[in-house]
């Protein structure tokens, strides 16, 4: 297995059109190992408590409609 070190060094002797090639693979595996971490959180319910406090918070009338915070320009 090679070194972080060297992974970097093989990187920066691609040329870019490559580099990008393997930045988006690496993004996508990144995205995929986080939906699967996530899918295991939900399912040890460690989430349980955020989302009943997001849902009372609801509830409660303390949130607003996401095109209200998200910046569009």
């Amino acid at each position: 297995m090679s070194t972080i070190v060297e992974i970097e060094d093989a990187l920066k002797k691609l040329p870019v059109k490559e580099a990008r090639t393997i930045a988006t693979w690496l993004q996508s595996y990144l995205d995929e190992r986080w939906d699967q971490e996530i899918e295991r959180d939900i399912a040890a319910g460690k989430l349980d408590k955020l989302a009943e406090q997001a849902l009372a918070h609801h509830r409660a009338g303390r949130t607003k409609p996401l095109d209200e915070v998200i910046d569009h320009s």
